[in-house]
This record gives C-alpha cells, sequence and structure tokens, in this order.
C-alpha cells in the first residue's frame, strides 16, 4: 500500500509501544518483514523536548524511510509546533495517539480521553495537518479505539472527523479505553470504520497468528494489520505473517544460529543506542521476552536478572543461545508453548 510518497513493502506493521519500539528495535523488525514502523510515543510539550527520554525517542539517526513518530498530547497549538519540529529534523510521517489507554497519559486528556470530545479531536488534527503542509509530502496519521468505553463507541463519527481534517491513515484497536487490554478485541468496528471511509485502515489488537492476521484482514477488510505485543521475543513474527498471507504457507521456526546472531546484534544496537548503566537494565524484558518460553528459559532469565554489567549480560545471552542450539537446530520451547501475548 501507499502512504505519501511512500511504498510500502507489505502491509504487516509494528505498533509503537512506549518502552519497547526504540530505535533498535524498529530496526529489527523491518530487517525480520515489518512493513512500516513507528516510534515509541513523544510527549508534545515542548518543555520536555530536551530531556534524555524524548530526544531517545525522536532519535531516528541511521533509521531507513519512512521514518514515523508517534506524538501525543491535548493542545492543537503545542502538537502541531511538535509536528513541525519533528519533521524538521527528519520525520517523514506524523503519527498522533488517541489511543493510549494509560491512566497516566488519559488522566491529561491525552491518548484514548480524547476520544470523549470530537470537537477537540477536529481541532487536533486540523492544526497538525496545516502544521506540516508546507514542509513537503508529510502524511499524517491517527492511532486510536474504538471509543471509550463499550457503550460509547464513536470510531466511526472520529474517522470521517480524521478524514475530513486531511488524515491520511487510521489505524484502530479493537478496544475500548475501558476495556484496557483486557478480554478480546473485536472486529465489527474496524470493519465499519473501513466501510466509512475511502482513506486507507489499520486493524489493530489480538493479532498473534499469521492465520489470525489473514483472518481479521477478511473480515474488516482493512488495508494492513498492525502487531504489538505478540512481537514482543517474537520479532519474527512479521515475516510468519507476511509468507503466510502471500503463499498460504507457514514457516519453520527460525533456527537457534539465526536467533542467536540477531539478538545478539539486537544487544549490541541497545547497549550502543542507551548506554551500558541504562542499557543492561533495559535489555532484560526484551531477554525475558525471548528466552522466558525456551527450555531453561525460567532458569536463565533468574540468572540474568541479576547481571548488571553489559559484558555478562551479553555473555550469559551467548551461553545460553549456544547450549540452546548444541542440542536443537531450530527454537525448541517448553511445554507452555511460544509466547503468544498480544
Amino acid at each position: 500500500m501507499r502512504l505519501g510518497s511512500f511504498e510500502l513493502p507489505n502491509r504487516v506493521f509494528a505498533a509503537p509501544m512506549a518502552g519497547v519500539t526504540d530505535r533498535p528495535y524498529r530496526k529489527l523488525c523491518r530487517s525480520l518483514g515489518a512493513g512500516y514502523a513507528v516510534s515509541e510515543m513523544a510527549a508534545s510539550n515542548p518543555r520536555l523536548w530536551a530531556s534524555e527520554k524524548t530526544m531517545r525517542r525522536l532519535d531516528h539517526a541511521g533509521e531507513s524511510a519512512p521514518v514515523a513518530v508517534q506524538l501525543a498530547g491535548a493542545d492543537p497549538a503545542m502538537l502541531a509546533e511538535a509536528a513541525r519540529y519533528n519533521v524538521e529534523r527528519g520525520a517523514q510521517i506524523v503519527d498522533i495517539n488517541m489511543g493510549c489507554p494509560a491512566k497516566k497519559v488519559c488522566n491529561v486528556a491525552c491518548g484514548s480521553a480524547l476520544l470523549r470530545d470530537e470537537t477537540q479531536v477536529a481541532r487536533i488534527l486540523e492544526a497538525v495537518v496545516a502544521a506540516v503542509a508546507d514542509l513537503g509530502d508529510v502524511p499524517v496519521t491517527l492511532k486510536y479505539r474504538t471509543g471509550w468505553d463499550p457503550g460509547n463507541r464513536n470510531a466511526i463519527a472520529i474517522a470521517r472527523i480524521a478524514e475530513d481534517a486531511g488524515i491520511r491513515m487510521l489505524t484502530l484497536h479493537g478496544r475500548t479505553r475501558a476495556c484496557g487490554f483486557g478480554g478480546t478485541a473485536e472486529y465489527d468496528t474496524i470493519a465499519a470504520v473501513k466501510r466509512a471511509v475511502r482513506i486507507p485502515v489499520v486493524a489493530n489488537g489480538d493479532i498473534d497468528t499469521p492465520e489470525k492476521a489473514l483472518a481479521v484482514l477478511r473480515h474488516t477488510g482493512a488495508d494492513a494489520i498492525m502487531v504489538g505485543r505478540a512481537a514482543q521475543g517474537r520479532p519474527w513474527i512479521f515475516r510468519e505473517i507476511e509468507h503466510f498471507l502471500r503463499t498460504g504457507e507457514h514457516l519453520p521456526p527460525p533456527h537457534v544460529a539465526e536467533v542467536h546472531a540477531l539478538l545478539l546484534e539486537h544487544l549490541d544496537d541497545h547497549y550502543a543506542f542507551y548506554g551500558s548503566h541504562v542499557g543492561v537494565r533495559s535489555a532484560r524484558k526484551h531477554l525475558i521476552w525471548y528466552t522466558r518460553r525456551l527450555e531453561g528459559g525460567e532458569a536463565f532469565c533468574e540468572h540474568m536478572n541479576r547481571l548488571d554489567d553489559c559484558d555478562a549480560q551479553r555473555a550469559a545471552v551467548d551461553a545460553f543461545l549456544r547450549e540452546h542450539g548444541s542440542r536443537n537446530e531450530r527454537l525448541a520451547y517448553s511445554a507452555a508453548g511460544p509466547t503468544t501475548t498480544h
């Protein structure tokens, strides 16, 4: 599919996730088949732009096009200023977050809290689109939820507001804000939104297998699907889904040798990006996701979590995967099976 001047290589996208989809992770997902990846949610408040966290989230050095930054906020002028600021520093697509259900975000009327105020949604989207209009072909997109709660699903109304404001693509998570990540996503609303607008619609929520991806695409008529938590510790899911959509066939589990190499490369990129003090700690969640369901993974994670040195952590990963590879050609999961979180 096409987004602005960019022809995206496939319709399997990596979802933005706070604390997860940093530059090293996005690079990894793209290398493993994601056709598009969006940055972590960054604050629109200019007082935070110089903070270490925001500067990292807006660091796209060496990232392949298209570079997409996600912004969160409630003030139209502030979001507009943030959009220009980011485009002038290399962003090629601006995504507006109206889907985050976190209390600390909603309590300041950001994220999915905005869905309760359709007038404010229109003001924000119109302001951001206008702010980047003279900076070239910069698509502005929207990621949102089906509504504030099950009794107040207004995704179709928001979609029409967005289309009228000049939004170029919608990504819709099949839950309301009140649902959080509980229960199961529903796709009827996504299908209704797809029928209601002419711009591309991306389906998101609980897509954790190639079969589920195909079923969601068929049910909704969406132009693409977006995978989030199912890719944690399993970034090769993007190529698995892409291959299945294209051929109807499953790829075998990856070779241990391949995962060994890509995990060490991911760690090296992670340490270089964060520095040793932050890097060794922030890498732990990724390592747990990668290894906890593998044979011997629980014991490895317990040991790894006590390591406070990058070299020791990397050596532990190297040794664990060497040992795993000595017994298995391909990844071998414990009886609990591979991670299937959504």
